[in-house]
């Protein structure tokens, strides 16, 4: 019995299919808001997963310099990562993998998540993937620095009070928030909240931070020689990615048991989903531009990092 609850969690929920279907819910909603902000209609909500499946139906093309088995590999790969960091995001009180240190995994897996997309870009031999990839490069270590600081911060205000001096068990941190409330709400967490809402976008290649995929600079950078369904996998990645970052920062700063009741439970943590998204992710992308690369890297090593930082001192110091 215990391994068909473990298999329900991780093909139904919270598993492969809610992660797919989340995905493509957020992103559709972030196309349509975008949209409606810059006074456009936009595109139907389903949109995303219609172009999946479109995506799907077309031939996959392989360059000639490419390396067949990573170029082809890099996709599916990624996106069995990233379906493993969503087993270890609680929604709704449900938690289908627990283990002592689920942040620090977390982390790790998102980096190779990244990594994948590099390798892929790598094998097929393009310029233009080789611009991206770079690009990628500086994006992550943009991102990386404030993200392990944002980690921190939660880690050390829930476990200050254990032998530890941190807890890095979203479980842990789900049960300190069902306690004593919602870390957004504690003064030393703020920082720390602003920060992890700016790593969101540049985690997930949002504009105005996606410049590994600059389309009107270097043809898609580093997906320019993919097709089919490599490429479908791809943008299914990035879809599923938007709603695991969502899901995480209401994980580790609002909790996930709001009421008790499951249903109305999940629809608070689904709702809670979309605002993270709105304001990290589809408001910045309505006002404003594409940055630079130099940009990108200065602005999260600067601005981000000192409010992840702050997070962490005013933490640390008990505020």
């Amino acid at each position: 019995m215990q391994i068909l609850i473990q298999l329900f969690h991780i093909l139904v929920f919270p598993g492969l299919l809610f992660d797919v279907a989340m995905g493509v819910l957020l992103m559709g909603l972030n196309n349509k808001l975008v949209a409606r902000m810059q006074n456009r209609v936009g595109p139907p909500i389903l949109q995303p997963w219609y172009d999946f499946l479109k995506c799907c139906g077309k031939e996959t093309i392989i360059p000639a310099r490419a390396k067949r088995a990573v170029f082809l590999g890099s996709p599916y790969l990624g996106f069995v990562l990233l379906i493993s960091v969503s087993m270890f995001i609680p929604f709704a009180g449900f938690i289908p993998v627990t283990m002592g240190s689920d942040l620090v995994v977390i982390l790790y897996l998102l980096t190779f998540v990244s990594v994948c997309e590099i390798l892929g870009a790598a094998s097929s031999g393009s310029p233009f993937a080789g611009v991206g990839l770079s690009r990628e490069m500086v994006a992550m270590i943009s991102y990386e620095l404030p993200f392990v600081l944002v980690i921190l911060t939660v880690a050390r205000a829930v476990g200050a009070d254990q032998p530890s001096g941190a807890v890095f068990s979203l479980e842990g941190i789900l049960a300190y928030q069902e306690m004593n409330g919602p870390l957004l709400f504690s003064p030393a967490a703020i920082p720390a909240a602003i920060a992890m809402l700016f790593v969101i976008p540049c985690e997930t290649g949002m504009h105005p931070f996606d410049i590994a995929e600059a389309e009107t600079e270097i043809c898609e950078g580093m997906l320019a020689e993919y097709s089919g369904t490599p490429l479908a996998m791809y943008r299914l990645t990035h879809m599923v990615k938007v709603y695991t970052m969502s899901s995480l920062f209401v994980a580790m700063f609002l909790g996930n048991r709001f009421t008790g009741i499951v249903p109305v439970d999940i629809l608070i943590g689904i709702l809670l989903c979309i605002a993270v998204m709105f304001i990290s992710a589809a408001l910045p992308h309505a006002v404003c531009a594409r940055l630079k690369v130099e940009q990108v890297f200065h602005f999260y090593w600067t601005v981000v990092t000192g409010f992840a930082l702050a997070g962490l001192l005013l933490v640390w110091a008990g505020v």
